[in-house]
């Protein structure tokens, strides 16, 4: 590998802050979480921009979170076809072998990978419809939502109309994995989903009743 390069300086110093206060003062806590295994109550999907810290938004500690993220948050569909699925990989093992007891898809304010699958629904973004463009095959997921908001005239309507579709959208989609129905229909599982606002901090759960996101 000589493509690979030393770790950066400002990473190594705060390693070395991080092992001589968190983890002196917490050391006997991490010896527990390696020699015992993870016991995660719930997953989390969510989105891989920097800006979306979950275990901050919750408050929680090491251990209490089985953490996946990708691009806009999103689950595909149940698609048993040998190809690579790393999403769909990450739900199967939280629901089959972690037996965790809720899956959240959380979205959030000002994605790009969902203003990214507005501007390719729109013919702005020929980058993004290329066959090798990753992200843009990704975001094909998330497309036919752009159907139901395309008529908001205010683009930033617009944006945050299409990035809590992309929670709805991802929650119907986990409905298709067989593990996930059968215990979402016996009670072992629930499903949740919430779009957190950035800027103000503000965090709302998808009502399935309404159909409507509604203030936590």
């Amino acid at each position: 590998m000589e493509h690979a390069k030393p770790l950066p300086k400002y990473l190594v110093q705060r390693y070395h802050g991080w092992k001589a206060t968190e983890y002196a003062e917490n050391a006997a806590w991490y010896r527990r979480l390696a020699t015992e295994g993870q016991r995660p109550r719930a997953m989390v999907v969510s989105c891989c921009d920097s800006r979306v810290h979950v275990t901050s938004i919750f408050g929680a500690d090491q251990g209490e979170f089985f953490i996946h993220r990708n691009i806009a948050n999103l689950i595909p569909p149940y698609a048993p076809d040998g190809d690579h699925h790393g999403t769909s990989a990450a739900v199967e093992y939280a629901v089959t072998a972690l037996n965790v007891a809720h899956l959240i898809v959380l979205g959030h304010s000002q994605c790009g990978g969902v203003q990214g699958c507005i501007d390719m629904c729109k013919g702005e973004a020929p980058e993004l419809e290329k066959p090798n463009s990753f992200v843009g095959r990704w975001m094909d997921i998330l497309r036919p939502g752009y159907d139901l908001v395309k008529d908001e005239n205010n683009p930033t309507d617009q944006a945050r109309a299409l990035e809590k579709r992309s929670v709805v959208i991802s929650l119907e989609n986990l409905m298709t994995f067989p593990f996930v129905s059968e215990r979402v229909d016996t009670g072992a599982l629930s499903l949740h989903g919430l779009w957190t606002g950035i800027g103000e901090g503000a965090l709302e759960e998808y009502d399935v009743a309404s159909g409507q996101f509604r203030p936590v």
